[in-house]
């Protein structure tokens, strides 16, 4: 098939939907599969960069700003492993990895590091889509306005300061550098302080699916939001086994209405 497909309608409908400027930086040493999501993405108005390197990945996505790295685990001269610990250092680039080993470790390995998601090989390209667009849709929230004056007010719960509208956080007053997810986590907990979320809500409007019993995405983020949010942070956030998580409250809540303390 040659390299240029006629597009279709319903490719050219799928434009229209989507941003011109969504440029993803997909490192992967598989060049045939780099081929086949370069044009199954560009159907949806995706432009596509390919490396098959670590090292030469890892520059790209620090030299050039881009919406989102599909970061392959097994890689030549860097494994993706190290790839994202270098560019956590240094950039909140969202970033979905690709692991085609079927550990449940390495899995969470790239959550730790602070890998946005996780989409094990092989998949089904509608899946990898899906997850592009949702993690898409986090990263992108913080240039829209909310459609509520409410959603973007500041949020305040003993010591935190969550700012919609300027995606910060504080804690004590002092900044904390955190993901998209770890933004989104905190923001769903802060907004029912004292009260338990259920998992399968946070799954939904954090990720962007529904919940999967054996899917540790949600708990790894969550070990990543205590550690920033340091010593307290196992207190702060707490796991309610086989239900949710909730934002414990100890003393009175700062101008929130709905910050009862509940046992």
């Amino acid at each position: 098939m040659g390299r240029s497909a006629r597009r279709s309608p319903t490719a050219l409908h799928h434009r229209e939907h989507t941003s011109a400027v969504d440029e993803i930086l997909l490192i992967d040493d598989d060049v045939e599969l780099c081929a086949m999501l370069t044009e199954y993405l560009g159907r949806y108005g995706f432009h596509i960069r390919a490396v098959h390197r670590g090292d030469t990945g890892l520059q790209a996505a620090l030299e050039k700003n881009c919406a989102l790295v599909l970061l392959d685990v097994m890689l030549p001269c860097i494994d993706g492993f190290e790839v994202l610990r270098r560019l956590r250092a240094e950039s909140p680039v969202s970033v979905l990895l690709l692991t085609a080993r079927g550990e449940d470790v390495d899995r969470i390995v790239g959550l730790e590091i602070g890998a946005d998601d996780y989409l094990p090989k092989p998949f089904n390209p509608r899946e990898l889509l899906a997850r592009i667009r949702a993690i898409l849709r986090r990263s992108q929230s913080a240039a829209q306005p909310a459609a509520q004056p409410a959603e973007q007010a500041i949020l305040r719960v003993e010591g935190l300061e969550l700012n919609p509208a300027a995606r910060t956080v504080l804690h004590d007053g002092k900044k904390i550098d955190v993901t998209d997810v770890e933004f989104a986590l905190l923001e769903a907990l802060m907004r029912a302080p004292g009260k338990v979320v259920a998992r399968e809500e946070i799954s939904e409007a954090v990720l962007g699916r529904k919940f999967h019993p054996f899917d540790r995405s949600l708990d790894m983020h969550i070990s990543r939001l205590r550690r920033k949010l340091g010593e307290d942070g196992e207190e702060r956030v707490k796991t309610i086994r086989g239900v949710g998580y909730q934002l414990a409250v100890h003393l009175h809540q700062e101008a929130a209405p709905n910050a009862s303390v509940r046992k």
